[in-house]
């Protein structure tokens, strides 16, 4: 993971009023849950007194409750009461575990992973999706480390293999450029995926127009969408649990039904899509080795693994940036 960024960890709508919701994340045994206001909480799912579970607590005015001992914890990760010295007993600061910053955009609830001081108010989230769209959403996990899951998407030479009865008909297995370009870390990459008929490849430089053509986005460090057209749009996150496995959060977001029965179809009928087009991605990717992605590990990429490239390029200048190996 890279130090120092908002990462998208969960959907909003998985953390319930008055439940706590215990997941591994970042390959951390987190738990959150709301308090009296509905503000999400997240402090390490693992009591300080007795290391139990805090997960499987009741959320008591607006703290949490572990279930072996009653002690109760605020959001900050210090416990307030501790049953056994009494109400009235005052609680020294060494109880208490680590805490999280947390925040809700756009349906997500995001997780700061870094040092707090160094939170940026700007949560990075596409703008125009919250403008008018609605989207339905299904998520799975991959046993794969995020990085993995994220070139999936990144990949534009894979189309008319892995998806050749779907989003790769036609079989235009030659891919001219990419062009890849960067706004802070937003990445946009332009296809331009054609047949083959005896050409070579070519150049981004030799495309004409390349900005007029389809576009995907890559939004560091984990949510990416698709382009599909000015009302219709794809996008996920890919949150990651450990290094060997990644929640992936889909959604289907749509601008042009507005009618309820109408919308939830169009939106249940493009999740559904959605999930064929994953589930065949998810059969080629699993098997990749290693399960993590790095800058240098041993590949010979193309040219048209272009996205991926920068990719991971900003990846290793972002992790140097705050001094990671």
């Amino acid at each position: 993971m890279i130090w120092n960024q908002w990462y998208a960890v969960l959907s909003s709508k998985e953390v319930k009023k008055h439940k706590a919701y215990g997941v591994t994340r970042m390959g951390e045994k987190l738990v959150f849950w709301r308090d009296e206001e509905g503000k999400i909480n997240c402090i390490a799912d693992k009591c300080c007194h007795r290391g139990a579970s805090l997960a499987p607590g009741k959320i008591v005015h607006g703290e949490i409750q572990c279930p072996f001992h009653g002690f109760e914890y605020d959001g900050t990760g210090k416990v307030t009461l501790i049953p056994a010295n009494g109400k009235a007993c005052p609680v020294n600061d060494n109880y208490r575990v680590n805490s999280y910053l947390v925040k809700e955009k756009a349906g997500f609830i995001f997780l700061w992973y870094g040092d707090k001081e160094k939170a940026s108010e700007e949560i990075p989230f596409f703008e125009e999706l919250e403008k008018g769209f609605s989207y339905g959403e299904f998520h799975e996990v991959w046993g794969v480390h995020y990085t993995r899951a994220i070139e999936n998407q990144l990949d534009v030479v894979h189309l008319p293999f892995v998806h050749n009865s779907t989003i790769g008909r036609g079989h235009k297995s030659v891919v001219n450029g990419p062009l890849v370009t960067w706004e802070n870390n937003r990445m946009t990459y332009y296809v331009d995926d054609v047949k083959d008929e005896g050409q070579v490849a070519l150049k981004a430089d030799e495309v004409k127009d390349f900005e007029k053509k389809f576009h995907l986005q890559f939004q560091m460090p984990n949510i990416w969408q698709n382009c599909i057209a000015k009302k219709i749009r794809v996008m996920a996150v890919f949150a990651p649990i450990d290094d060997e496995h990644t929640m992936i959060y889909m959604r289907f977001y749509q601008n042009v039904i507005h009618l309820p029965l109408s919308k939830w179809l169009m939106k249940r009928l493009g999740n559904l899509a959605d999930r064929i087009i994953l589930h065949q991605d998810r059969k080629v990717v699993i098997t990749q080795l290693p399960k993590k992605s790095e800058l240098q590990m041993g590949e010979n990429l193309v040219p048209g693994d272009a996205p991926i490239i920068a990719f991971r390029l900003r990846r290793d200048q972002l992790k140097k940036g705050n001094n990671e190996e």
